[in-house]
C-alpha cells in the first residue's frame, strides 16, 4: 500500500489540487482499491435467526419436546410449539428493527467531500478510492488514512485514537489518520489506505453496529438465566429418578410428569420479550426519526438523572441574524461594512455567526480586497482571524470573536456588551490586530472597532422540553461557549430553573470533587472550553450521576463521548455523529422525552414481565424439590403449565412488555426483580404442594391422580392470577380487562367439556374445589404482606 500511495503521489503532481479524473477513479475501481468497509448499522438475516434459534434453551426445550412427541399425546407437546412461534416473533421484530435502523442510517450517514476533475462532490464513504482528493473543514471526520495535500490554518483532533486532547496542527505532507476530525482551519488529504487497511476501519464498523452490549437489563437477564441453569440440572437430575425409579406407575405417564416438572423452570419468553420491548422500541423511534446508534442507549437515557444541553444548535436554532453593527473608537460604519464584508467571504466554510455577517454585509467587489491570510476560528481560543491587501493598496489584519476574550477586563466597551448580553444577544467583537495572524499572542493590544450584535433563534420547542425533564426529576445543565450571561438569559427565556445564576466557566475550580459541588449547585455555564465540557461530565459522573450530553459542534465530541449518553443532531458535524450512541435526525431537541419515554417503558415493563416470568421459575423448582423430598407424583403434566404459563405469563406479559410506563428506572434490575419473585414463587409453590397433599389424602381409586392434578392447577392458577392482578397495577380499564380475560379463559376449559379432555382438567366434587380456593385467597394475601413489606423496606 505504501508503494501505492507513492506511485499516486507522483500521478498528481501534473495536475495539483484537481483530484483524480473519472478515468482514474475506474481503473482504481476495478483493482478493488476502493473504500469497501462494510459498515453495518444492524445485525444480518442471518446472525439474527442464528441469535433466536440457536440458543440454550431452545436446546433443551427442542429436545424435551421430541421426547414428548414419541411418549404422549399431542396436548403434552403444545409447549414446543408456543416456542416456535416465540422464535418467529423475536426474527421478525428484530427484522423490523433492523430494516429501520438501516433506512434512518442512510440518511445519518457522513458525506465526504472530494475533488474529481477538479470539481468537488458529495459521495459515499464506501465509494472513496485510493488516491482520492478529500476535503476538509470544521468538524468533519476523517474517513480514511491520508496525507495532507492542502492545510489552511488547519488543527485536527486525535484524541479518540490517541487519548491527547490538544489539536494537532497539520501542514502539507503530514499524515492524517481515519477515527481523527478537524477542529478549526481546512484543507485536503489525498487516500493513502482505504477499505479494511485504513487505521480505524475495524472500530468504525463496530460502532456503527445494531448492538446489545453494556445493557444492565441484557446483562441482568443473563446473570439470571446462568443461575437458572445451575439450579435446573441437579433439580431435574433427582426429579428424573425420583419419577422413573422411586415410583412405579406408567412409564410414558412419569416420562411426561417429569418433562412437566422441567419446561416451567425455564423462563423461555423472557429473552424473547425483552428483545421484542428493544425492536419495538427502535421502530417507534425510528418512526420520529430518532437513530438509535447503540440499542442500550435507550434503555440508558431512561437512567439519566442530568441532561448536559450545548445551547447552539439544541436551545437555539443553527442560524442567526445581524441586528446592529455598533462602531468603537470612531471607526466609520462604511470601511467597516467592508471590512466585514471581506472577513465572510474569506472563509471557505464559515459557522452559523460567520454566515449571519456573510448575509448581513455583502463582500467587497472583485479584487478590491484580497485575503493575504485566514486565523480559522477555534472553539479554543474563541475567535478567528484574516488579513487583507485593502483597495488603497494598505495592509490590515483583523480578528472577530468574543469580546471578553479579546478585550481587557476594565474596558468600558464590556459594560455595553453586558448590557446586550442580559438580553440574550449574542455579541462579536471585530478588532484590529497590531501584528501577524501567526503570532501566539495575536490578539494581544488587538484595537476594538466594532460590535456585531447577533440575535439567536430560539427552539420553539425547547421550553416545553426543558420543562418535561423539570417534572421527571431530571436536572438540565446549559454549557455553552458563549458568554455565560448571554446564555443565561436565553435559558431564562426558555423558563429554565436556575437561569438566573449563570457561571463563567473560566472561574470553575479545576479540583475534580470542588468543579462536582458547583455543577450541582448551578445550571447555566458559559465560555466553557471543549476540555472543560469533558471535565464537566467526568466530575457529575464521579458524583455517581448518570449523564446524557447534547451537542451538534465538534467542540461537543469530547463531551459526548464519555458521557454515559452521547446525543447528537443530525444537522451536526460528522464527527458528533460519528460518537453518539442516539442521533436526532430531524434536529428537533422535542424528540429527547420520547426516548426517555421508551427506554422507561422497556426498562419499567420488562421490570415486571421478569418478575412474572421468574416467579414461575421459582415455583417449578420448589414443586420438583418437594416432589422428590415426599417421593410423590409430580402433580402436572406439561399441558397443565403451558396452559397456566399461557393465561398467567404469556399472553399478559406481552401486552405489559409494550405498554406506556412513565416510572424512572431504577438500578440493580436482577436485585429488584429477585426481591419479588422468589417470596412470589416461594408462596405459590407451598400453596399449591399444601392442596396437592390435601386432594391426595382425600381422592382414592380409579381417577384419583387426575383429580388432583385439577385441584393443584385451580390452586397453582388463582395464586399466580393474584401476582399477575399485582403486577398490573396501576389499573387501567385495558389491564382490568386483561386480567379479567386471563381469568375468563381459564372459566371457559372449566366449563366446557372437550376442553376439560384436551386438557385433562376436570374438577372433582365441591369440597376440594372450594378448598383450592381457600388455600388460594389465604396465599393472595400473604402475597399482598410480603409485596408491601418488599416495597417499603426497599423502595418499591
Amino acid at each position: 500500500m505504501t508503494q501505492r500511495a507513492s506511485e499516486l503521489s507522483g500521478e498528481r503532481r501534473g495536475a495539483p489540487g484537481r483530484g483524480l479524473t473519472a478515468a482514474e477513479v475506474a481503473e482504481r475501481i476495478s483493482r478493488g482499491e476502493v473504500n469497501d468497509v462494510p459498515v453495518r448499522s444492524s445485525r444480518s438475516l442471518t446472525e439474527i435467526v442464528r441469535a433466536n434459534v440457536f440458543t440454550r434453551f431452545n436446546l433443551i426445550i427442542g429436545v424435551l419436546w421430541v421426547i414428548m412427541l414419541a411418549v404422549a399425546p399431542i396436548q403434552d407437546s403444545l409447549f414446543g410449539f408456543v416456542i416456535i412461534a416465540n422464535t418467529g416473533i423475536g426474527i421478525v421484530q428484530e427484522w423490523r428493527a433492523k430494516k429501520t435502523l438501516d433506512s434512518l442510517a442512510v440518511v445519518g450517514e457522513s458525506r465526504p467531500v472530494v475533488r474529481r476533475d477538479g470539481e468537488a462532490a458529495e459521495i459515499h464513504t464506501s465509494e472513496i478510492v485510493l488516491g482520492d482528493l478529500v476535503e476538509l473543514g470544521p468538524g468533519d471526520k476523517v474517513v480514511v488514512d491520508g496525507t495532507v495535500a492542502e492545510a489552511d490554518g488547519l488543527e485536527v483532533d486525535e484524541s479518540l485514537l490517541t487519548g491527547e486532547a490538544d489539536p494537532v496542527i497539520k501542514k502539507t505532507g503530514d499524515t492524517v489518520m481515519s477515527g481523527s476530525f478537524v477542529v478549526a482551519g481546512g484543507g485536503a488529504f489525498t487516500a493513502t489506505k482505504v477499505g479494511r487497511e485504513a487505521y480505524a476501519a475495524q472500530l468504525a464498523e463496530e460502532a456503527s453496529r445494531f448492538t446489545l452490549v453494556r445493557s444492565e437489563l441484557r446483562s441482568g437477564i443473563s446473570t439470571i438465566l446462568k443461575y437458572i441453569t445451575w439450579m435446573m440440572v441437579p433439580t431435574a437430575t433427582a426429579l428424573v429418578i425420583s419419577q422413573l425409579v422411586v415410583k412405579e406407575h406408567n412409564f410414558k405417564d412419569s416420562v411426561a410428569r417429569t418433562v412437566g416438572g422441567i419446561v416451567p423452570m425455564i423462563p423461555e419468553g423472557l429473552v424473547l420479550l425483552t428483545s421484542v420491548a428493544f425492536a419495538i422500541g427502535v421502530v417507534r423511534l425510528g418512526r420520529k426519526q430518532c437513530l438509535v446508534q447503540e440499542l442500550p442507549a435507550i434503555e440508558g437515557l431512561a437512567r439519566v438523572d442530568v441532561v448536559c444541553l450545548d445551547k447552539t444548535g439544541t436551545l437555539t436554532e443553527g442560524g442567526m441574524d445581524v441586528t446592529e453593527l455598533r462602531a468603537l473608537g470612531g471607526a466609520g460604519e462604511p470601511r467597516l461594512r467592508r471590512v466585514l464584508g471581506a472577513f465572510g467571504a474569506s472563509e471557505p466554510r464559515p459557522n452559523a455567526s460567520l454566515q449571519a455577517i456573510i448575509d448581513a454585509f455583502p463582500a467587497p467587489a472583485d479584487g478590491a480586497w484580497t485575503t493575504t491570510g485566514t486565523l480559522p476560528f477555534s472553539s479554543a481560543r474563541k475567535y478567528s482571524g484574516a488579513a487583507f491587501t485593502e483597495d488603497d493598496g494598505t495592509s490590515s489584519a483583523w480578528l472577530l470573536g468574543a469580546p471578553d476574550v479579546l478585550l481587557s477586563e476594565d474596558d468600558p466597551a464590556l459594560t455595553e456588551v453586558g448590557q446586550l448580553n442580559e438580553q440574550g444577544l449574542r455579541v462579536l467583537l471585530l478588532a484590529r490586530a497590531r501584528g501577524g495572524l501567526d503570532a501566539p499572542d495575536a490578539a494581544e493590544g488587538a484595537e476594538p472597532a466594532a460590535l456585531v450584535v447577533l440575535e439567536q433563534r430560539l427552539r420553539p420547542d425547547a421550553g416545553r422540553t426543558l420543562a418535561y425533564f423539570g417534572e421527571q426529576r431530571v436536572a438540565t445543565k446549559v454549557i455553552s461557549g458563549d458568554n455565560a450571561v448571554s446564555v443565561g438569559a436565553v435559558a431564562a427565556k426558555l423558563g429554565m430553573e436556575g437561569a438566573e445564576h449563570p457561571q463563567d466557566a473560566r472561574r470553575l475550580p479545576a479540583d475534580r470533587d470542588e468543579m462536582a459541588t458547583a455543577m450541582e449547585q448551578n445550571a447555566v455555564f458559559g465560555r466553557v472550553t471543549p476540555q472543560q465540557k469533558r471535565e464537566m461530565v467526568a466530575a457529575l459522573q464521579s458524583r455517581g450521576h448518570t449523564v446524557a450530553m447534547t451537542g451538534d459542534g465538534v467542540n461537543d465530541v469530547l463531551a459526548l463521548k464519555d458521557a454515559d449518553i452521547g446525543v447528537s443532531m443530525g444537522s451536526g458535524s460528522e464527527a458528533t455523529r460519528a460518537v453518539a450512541q442516539i442521533v436526532l435526525l430531524n434536529n428537533s431537541f422535542a424528540t429527547l422525552p420520547s426516548v426517555v419515554a421508551e427506554g422507561r417503558r422497556v426498562i419499567g415493563n420488562i421490570t415486571r414481565v421478569a418478575t412474572l416470568f421468574l416467579t414461575k421459575t421459582v415455583y417449578s423448582v420448589l414443586l420438583a424439590v418437594l416432589v422428590v423430598c415426599f417421593q410423590v407424583e409430580y402433580p402436572f403434566l406439561p399441558r397443565h403449565l403451558t396452559l397456566l404459563s399461557t393465561l398467567t405469563i404469556g399472553v399478559p406479559a406481552f401486552f405489559l412488555a409494550l405498554a406506556p410506563n412513565k416510572e424512572r428506572a431504577h438500578p440493580n434490575f436482577v436485585r429488584r426483580v429477585m426481591r419479588y419473585a422468589i417470596p412470589s414463587g416461594v408462596i405459590c409453590a407451598a400453596a399449591t404442594f399444601v392442596m396437592y397433599l390435601i386432594a391426595r389424602h382425600h381422592y382414592s381409586g380409579t381417577g384419583a391422580l387426575d383429580a388432583e392434578t385439577s385441584a393443584a392447577t385451580l390452586t397453582l392458577f388463582l395464586v399466580s392470577m393474584w401476582v399477575l392482578a399485582i403486577i398490573a397495577r396501576p389499573y387501567t380499564w385495558w389491564r382490568i380487562c386483561l386480567v379479567a380475560a386471563m381469568g375468563l379463559a381459564f372459566l371457559v376449559v372449566l366449563a366446557v367439556p372437550w376442553l376439560q379432555d384436551f386438557f385433562a382438567l376436570k374438577l372433582v366434587g365441591t369440597q376440594m374445589p372450594w378448598t383450592a380456593v381457600g388455600i388460594a385467597v389465604v396465599a393472595s394475601v400473604a402475597l399482598e404482606y410480603v409485596w408491601r413489606l418488599v416495597g417499603r423496606r426497599f423502595g418499591g
